[in-house]
């Protein structure tokens, strides 16, 4: 009988330092990776995980939401502590907050914000602000003239963000009729086709316009190459975001005005840092500011972007190691 006591405790015993060591699992489901820039993100989000002492669990839904909400299910099966979303689309992934609370899962929305929710945590860069410094820069060179908006599409609350920046810019020269809105659309999804479509389409009627702002760099190149086959590239200001590498050789050859820096390596750590903290059952820190999402107010943290022109490229994301010099200029 002593025997039997004795081996009871043993295998309690056992149980117990399994649980004490087992890593707290972060899944991170994540739209695609179409664009470079996330898989920059993926790559740095594990890594940051892995060094705090935890395990990263990716799923990719390639643009499709319903299939967002069955990885989201399945990494919930394999008892997931945290769960941290790029949501394919913004009201859609609602339903993956519903589906995690229900099994006692906190949601992070990373970069993306999902609306209608109880949302737990949205950290993302400002993009209200991102949209403004593209505006902005533009307007400083050229203060009147037409001016051509390709957003993003509207499944993602990024490309209304971005909007809104860049009216907050514009609409007073519009109001004073020094700029004339010649385009302003939203694309389907974020990829070249889509801008080289909406510009098309306008080139094919007027050749005039003198400056085009676009939701991310893929969406600019697509701009580039209507532009090409109108023969004016080089000639109109065109700003873009995310600082992909075809983006930033785009600059460097005169065919691309701006791109912005995302803080990708920061929005990475502090995403893995946040789930880390979540899972070990202490609150975030630097949740400094709150995000309406349509529901509540959701805790939040907005990193800010900065501008990479022709002049600045060393000095940004060359110096901060997000590219190589030769990756640029060879």
């Amino acid at each position: 009988m002593k025997r039997i006591g004795i081996a009871l405790l043993w295998i309690i015993f056992v149980i117990l330092i399994t649980g004490c060591n087992q890593k707290p699992k972060i899944g991170f489901l994540m739209d695609s990776l179409n664009n470079e820039r996330w898989k920059k993100d993926k790559e740095l989000f594990v890594q940051k995980v892995e060094e705090l002492g935890g395990t990263a669990i990716v799923e990719i839904a390639n643009t499709d939401p319903e299939k967002q909400i069955l990885q989201a299910q399945e990494m919930i099966d394999q008892d997931i502590d945290v769960l941290v979303v790029v949501p394919v689309d913004l009201q859609k992934a609602a339903e993956i907050v519903k589906l995690a609370h229900r099994n006692y899962v906190p949601v992070i929305s990373y970069d993306r914000l999902i609306k209608d929710c109880n949302l737990d945590y949205y950290i993302s860069t400002d993009n209200i602000h991102v949209g403004e410094l593209q505006a902005n820069y533009l307007t400083k060179i050229s203060p009147q003239g037409k001016y051509a908006l390709i957003s993003g599409p509207k499944s993602d609350y990024n490309a209304y963000l971005l909007h809104l920046g860049w009216m907050n810019i514009l609409q007073p020269l519009i109001d004073k009729g020094d700029i004339e809105i010649v385009v302003d659309e939203f694309s389907n999804f974020w990829l070249p086709d889509e801008a080289f479509r909406i510009m098309n389409a306008y080139l094919k009627t007027s050749d005039q316009v003198d400056a085009i702002i676009c939701g991310n760099d893929a969406l600019a190149s697509g701009v580039i190459i209507a532009l090409k086959d109108a023969h004016k590239e080089g000639t109109v200001l065109l700003a873009g975001q995310d600082a992909n590498i075809q983006a930033v050789r785009n600059i460097v050859a005169g065919n691309q005005t701006i791109t912005i820096y995302k803080p990708i390596e920061a929005l990475a750590f502090a995403a893995a840092n946040a789930a880390m903290k979540i899972a070990d059952g202490e609150a975030p820190s630097n949740m400094n500011i709150t995000v309406n999402n349509g529901k509540r107010l959701v805790p939040a943290i907005l990193l800010e972007a900065s501008v990479v022109n022709r002049q600045n490229i060393k000095m940004t994301v060359i110096s901060e190691g997000f590219m190589g010099e030769s990756e640029v200029f060879n």
